[in-house]
């Protein structure tokens, strides 16, 4: 989503709230049945060991056009250019959580181990590694001349000799640890070994596939993430990533995939529509403010169920906030939510009135919410936080100013969704392994869905996640605009802004319980510390809360 900067492309698991309206399943807030998920603690998502063949096809990821600075990668159609007016690899100073990159103890899933147990690991792998051309070359081979490296004007440039073949080494060693060999890629780039990382991508790029296995999907993606870091020199970063912009109705097909498939979405919508209900039950002026809007489709449900409340339904008025993601998505502006919502509260007898904000949400200020007295304030923030810049990447740090604006508004009650993930202020050698480990699990979470040669789950990928990874991985500064911080440091930011945490009732576990029968066993969900979990397995994907 657009933030403060140019982020025009991204559409990862924030893009999925994109929903059409008519798809979403009425909700209503009454009882639910509660049915426990089991999950086998011994299956585990890390690890994994694949039997991978050299493919002769190449399999494209984000469709990019050649690049534009010097980057030669073993004519291999898929490198990305990525380009900004802005700088990029900023150094600025921050007051995140940068030490609990990998050991916060909200993070259940076992992220990555620590950089000085990865370094050991990546040691281990570069020397199985070398062990292989030893084996191949003879023992006066050096890996460091098989592949020229040289840097003109900040752009790298690649040439393999062919010294180093990478099929007799995947025929020696079939059953390469993927994972592995991209943490020891990214260690290599973050130590500026060009050499190891040349040789280290020519091998990746014969294993990836993006209808292969959870993890080979996932690397063909951080794959051009690495790329795309590589080429990245002086102002050139991000902006000129080269994709081929998927149409309205396409894009919001893919969406509608990802929606359906995954419980991610839903689990926002409904634990925060339970505790609003709650919180405005005697209210008969209501003002919702949603951070992202989108298509409204959380609010079909909600008005629904206001519409038989005893007594009569409440005055409901909702303030969209937009972006340009999003109006792209639905092919139009935000009249066009307004109209949705407004035949919806028509149809059920609601008085319905909307607001539009169409900004993205770092730029809203009190002027723009349309406050009127009287009304009962609720403020949604859906997987949008994240996109706020920080204190890290600028002194006007809209994070926290915003939670101050929402407090200054004295609400009822304010909902939060975000990823259970910490890539805000993390060094890149640490943000890639967050990210790999996050990531997995949300691949594997795709992967039992569908099945893995289905196109539309390709193009889903591809266009709803793939270009965040490339964000998180490729870019610094202002450029980089996806920045999760696990639930421990919104909880610091809240409480800093004023707000005291709102007790979560029953009835939204219940509601989530009665959500994940839907879906695979291997979701489950965890209260802890007054807020919600959303698990695959034993990895914490996102965490709901409420604040007042």
């Amino acid at each position: 989503m657009q933030t403060s900067g140019n982020h025009q492309n991204s559409a990862g698991i924030h893009g999925l709230y994109h929903q059409p309206v008519q798809d979403i399943d009425p909700y209503y807030m009454s009882n639910f049945q509660i049915v426990e998920n089991n999950v086998s603690p011994d299956i585990g998502s890390q690890g994994t060991n694949l039997t991978f063949q050299a493919y002769n096809e190449q399999f494209f990821t984000l469709e990019s056009a050649p690049a534009v600075s010097g980057f030669v990668s073993y004519d291999s159609p898929s490198a990305v250019s990525v380009a900004s007016n802005r700088s990029p690899f900023s150094t600025q100073g921050s007051h995140s959580f940068v030490s609990d990159a990998q050991h916060s103890s909200d993070n259940l899933y076992g992220s990555p181990i620590s950089g000085s147990s990865v370094a050991c690991g990546g040691n281990q792998m570069w020397d199985k590694l070398r062990e292989l051309e030893n084996s191949l070359l003879g023992p006066e081979s050096d890996f460091s001349d098989s592949c020229n490296c040289c840097l003109n004007s900040g752009s790298h440039q690649f040439t393999s000799t062919g010294q180093w073949d990478v099929n007799q080494i995947i025929e020696m060693n079939p059953r390469l640890d993927l994972k592995q060999v991209l943490i020891v890629c990214a260690q290599a780039i973050a130590e500026a070994d060009m050499p190891k990382t040349a040789g280290l991508m020519e091998l990746l790029e014969r294993i990836v596939s993006v209808s292969g296995d959870p993890i080979q999907r996932l690397a063909a993606y951080l794959l051009e993430g690495l790329k795309a870091r590589l080429e990245s020199s002086g102002s050139i970063i991000y902006r000129k990533l080269k994709c081929k912009e998927p149409t309205s109705s396409e894009l919001m097909s893919y969406m509608h995939i990802l929606y359906q498939i995954c419980p991610y979405w839903k689990f926002a919508y409904q634990s925060a529509n339970v505790v609003i209900g709650e919180a405005i039950k005697y209210e008969s002026r209501i003002h919702i403010i949603d951070f992202q809007i989108a298509q409204g489709s959380q609010w079909v449900t909600l008005i629904q169920a206001l519409a038989g409340r005893v007594g009569g339904p409440p005055l409901i008025r909702i303030t969209g906030v937009d972006d340009s993601q999003s109006a792209h998505a639905r092919g139009g502006g935000l009249s066009i939510v307004g109209q949705r919502l407004a035949k919806v509260a028509e149809s059920c007898g609601v008085p319905f009135e909307f607001h539009s904000a169409a900004m993205c949400g770092s730029e809203v200020e009190r002027k723009d919410l349309g406050e009127r007295p009287g009304e009962a304030i609720v403020v949604n923030f859906p997987y949008v936080l994240h996109h706020m810049p920080d204190e890290s990447v600028s002194t006007h740090n809209h994070r926290d100013r915003l939670l101050r604006l929402v407090k200054s508004l004295s609400p009822k009650v304010v909902t939060l969704v975000e990823q259970e993930s910490n890539t805000n202020t993390s060094p890149f050698f640490y943000r890639f392994t967050e990210t790999l480990d996050y990531y997995t699990a949300m691949f594997e979470s795709i992967d039992v869905a569908r099945p893995r040669d289905d196109k539309q789950r390709i193009s889903a990928e591809q266009h709803c996640v793939a270009r965040d990874i490339v964000n998180m991985i490729a870019c610094e500064g202002m450029e980089r605009v996806e920045r999760h911080e696990l639930l421990g440091k919104w909880r610091s930011r809240f409480r800093m802004a004023g707000f005291q945490q709102f007790p979560l009732s029953p009835a939204v576990t219940d509601a989530i319980r009665d959500l994940l029968k839907e879906y695979n066993e291997k979701y489950r969900i965890e209260e802890r510390d007054g807020a919600l979990y959303l698990h695959w397995m034993n990895r914490a994907m996102a965490t709901s809360s409420a604040w007042w």
